[in-house]
């Protein structure tokens, strides 16, 4: 930093301050390059020296550390989220991650935040619009915790950028997230037999057993072919997930239909069916029990009997589980589907993706080693423990049990015979 007299040019890549006619002290800081290769310097003024000083070091922090904003009108967060969802985002991350961030741009951070300018954005603003999202129970804390994450990503991506000097999400303060009172619990034997005659009566019924008793996830069960099967060696490979479709108007401008992309009659698929799994732990080889096997046989021979019936009205898929006149199941069918089963089984409710913690949890009482587990569930060897910890349940059976061991270790055994009250004890 520099002082200039008036008329002198001053030194490249130096600030320069001096004192105006108008009595102010002036300053023009090198900011870096812009866009186009050009240079750009930042003019300010300060009624005082010392003002001045300060405000030039802090734009040269800025500049050396590669934080300083660019020059030209400045964005806004609503131009800003737009444009990182559609052009940054969308290339980069699975559809359904974009899906996630597409919804909290539009539905809750661009009306909530977007007339702000980008670089004066403040941790206050999101704060502020996090609690406005929960009042009165209009949302829950998951849902701003979700705009939070997206905001966290897009404003970080501005601030690498050099479109904002902080990313003001990282400093904000999410609401605070309750633990859910209402543990999982799995499917006993029991109820698993009784889903089991249930689902022998309905189509596709080897699709609740693969979940039931192997835990597959709905989009890997989904998206398996024939060509993933191999009954021989009585074993299953897992490569692709299921995506739930997603569908634009076919219909003229000139006479649209006047009903949801998704009940046009000239609709089009705009989402590709599916997509490999997003891990390497997620594409395995899953072992299947001998009467899986058989009812996985059985199946083949219904869905080729289904297909001859049908004729030209088949559409070829080489899906395992298909619609009755072929092609691949709807995700959301396939939810409702569940949800029949479990009522005609009279079982208890529960989500389709219990059936997985009710696998992990009958391989756990099985025995089974950690590490067999993490394989046939498709957990990552980072985060197997922590997903154990969440799937795995423990029986009240297996705590009494437990229980017992303790006392007769620390106790001895038991000596006092049990009683049975309704019976007369005495000799």
């Amino acid at each position: 930093m520099t002082e200039k007299k008036k008329g002198t040019r001053r030194a490249n890549g130096e600030s320069a301050i001096y004192l105006g006619k108008d009595g102010r002290w002036h300053a023009r800081v090198p900011m870096g390059y812009k866009d186009n290769g050009e240079p750009y310097r930042r003019h300010i003024t300060r009624k005082t020296r010392e003002e001045l000083v300060d405000e030039v070091r802090r734009l040269e922090r800025q500049r050396d550390a590669g934080s300083a904003s660019q020059p030209g009108k400045p964005w806004t967060v609503e131009k800003w989220l737009w444009h990182w969802v559609e052009n940054i985002a969308k290339p980069t991350v699975s559809e359904n991650t974009y899906d996630g961030y597409e919804v909290a741009v539009r539905v809750h951070l661009v009306p909530g935040i977007g007339k702000h300018r980008l670089d004066r954005l403040q941790p206050e603003h999101l704060e502020s619009l996090y609690r406005r999202m929960q009042a009165n129970g209009a949302r829950k804390a998951g849902t701003a915790h979700q705009a939070h994450r997206t905001a966290r990503t897009a404003l970080g991506e501005a601030q690498r950028r050099g479109y904002a000097a902080k990313n003001a999400a990282s400093l904000a303060k999410p609401p605070r997230m309750e633990e859910d009172e209402s543990e999982v619990e799995p499917y006993s034997v029991e109820e698993v037999q009784r889903l089991l005659l249930a689902a022998n009566k309905r189509r596709n019924s080897a699709r609740w057993m693969l979940a039931l008793a192997l835990g597959l996830r709905q989009g890997e069960t989904l998206g398996l072919r024939w060509s993933d099967v191999d009954l021989g060696n009585e074993y299953l490979k897992l490569r692709r997930n299921r995506l739930r479709p997603r569908y634009e108007h076919g219909c003229p401008d000139a006479s649209p239909c006047g009903r949801k992309a998704g009940y046009c009659p000239d609709k089009v698929q705009v989402r590709r069916e599916t997509k490999n799994t997003k891990s390497r732990a997620g594409r395995r080889a899953v072992p299947l029990p001998g009467p899986l096997v058989a009812m996985l046989r059985a199946h083949a021979e219904t869905q080729e009997r289904e297909r001859k019936t049908a004729g030209n009205l088949w559409t070829d898929s080489e899906y395992v589980f298909t619609k009755p006149l072929g092609g691949p199941l709807s995700p959301n069918t396939d939810y409702h589907d569940w949800k029949r089963l479990v009522e005609d089984a009279g079982v208890r409710d529960a989500r389709l993706h219990d059936a997985r913690h009710t696998a992990a949890t009958v391989l756990m009482l099985l025995g089974v080693p950690d590490r067999v587990i993490d394989q046939i569930m498709g957990w990552e060897p980072g985060t197997s423990a922590s997903m154990r910890a969440r799937y795995l349940h423990v029986p009240d059976a297996m705590l009494k049990d437990v229980a017992r061991k303790i006392a007769e270790a620390i106790w001895g055994p038991s000596e006092t015979p049990a009683v049975d009250k309704n019976q007369d004890n005495e000799p």
